[in-house]
């Protein structure tokens, strides 16, 4: 049954990955600034878990909330950092440099939860990093880079990082539920007085949505938002923290095949070499993890840690 988990929870991580892929279509579709977007994204999620709370009959208590809160702090920031990493710098800087994060996943996993990585593993990790340097080399435009941008990048793979290992830990004590809801919570909130921050000093719209960006803000909600952050949250306790992270590093290239087929974006061969490379890799380190339980003393090491 623990292999089954596995399987479903490596699973889950890859279907998250596609759909958390098609994310960047929907924003060019809509006329709202991403950082604006995000903030209702997160505030309709907090609707989203409301009502799913109240049909279960259950609340959150303030316990939960005390022990999830800080995971909802790191999401924000990411977003927040996010944003304004491709906001000042260019899109390839604040890719590459976004690709670290499974690099710095994969050592503190192996540090802080005894998560077995071999050698192999390793060597097909940078191979994924490499190909996403590629992608985002063959993306390179006239856009202008600064220093403030590359280190907003840069402090958004300490702060996913840090989502990341924190979420993990979390799942050992508590449900999936609990927690992503008390993440989209506390993100809300927090990211709120940012956003608004940020409009006021730019001149950034901090409009609703309307017409079809109601539908657009509705679907990202629901599907890459409430569920697939769901699934991800489940597969923490089943999947190492190191190769759901890896899985999600495919997220350039799928989100390229995507632009190219839906928006007639172009595939320069740089892009494609790169792509291959990020999938094949990726396609490698899936199937020798769904194949390679951890043995049960490395499970019982990692709920040690993680509580």
């Amino acid at each position: 049954m623990p292999d089954d988990r596995r399987s479903l929870g490596i699973l889950a991580v890859s279907v998250t990955t596609v759909v958390w892929s098609l994310v960047p279509l929907i924003l060019k579709s809509t006329d709202m600034p991403g950082l604006t977007f995000a903030m209702y994204r997160l505030w309709f999620g907090v609707i989203v878990y409301v009502m799913v709370f109240a049909i279960r009959r259950q609340r959150l208590s303030a316990a939960t909330i005390k022990a999830c809160a800080l995971g909802g702090v790191f999401f924000a920031a990411d977003i927040g950092l996010t944003f304004s990493a491709f906001s000042l710098t260019s899109a390839a800087n604040a890719t590459i440099i976004g690709a670290l994060s499974p690099v710095l996943i994969t050592l503190a996993a192996a540090r802080w939860f005894g998560e077995r990585v071999e050698r192999r593993d390793l060597v097909l990790v940078g191979a994924s990093f490499a190909g996403v340097v590629l992608v985002a080399a063959a993306s390179r435009g006239s856009e202008a880079t600064s220093t403030l941008g590359n280190l907003c990048a840069a402090l958004s793979v300490i702060s996913w990082t840090a989502y990341w290992l924190f979420s993990k830990r979390s799942r050992a004590t508590t449900t999936a539920l609990e927690y992503i809801a008390t993440v989209m919570l506390v993100a809300a909130i927090t990211i709120t007085p940012f956003t608004i921050m940020f409009g006021l000093a730019t001149g950034m719209s901090l409009a609703p949505p309307s017409g079809q960006d109601w539908l657009w803000i509705w679907i990202v909600t629901l599907i890459p938002g409430a569920t697939g952050h769901l699934l991800v949250a489940w597969s923490h306790q089943h999947v190492e923290a190191w190769l759901s992270a890896l899985i999600t590093q495919s997220q350039p290239v799928i989100a390229s095949i995507a632009a190219w087929i839906v928006l007639g974006e172009s595939l320069t061969p740089l892009a494609i070499a790169g792509g291959i490379v990020v999938m094949g890799a990726t396609a490698v380190l899936v199937v020798r993890g769904a194949r390679r339980a951890p043995e049960p003393e490395e499970i019982e090491l990692a709920v040690e840690r993680a509580t």
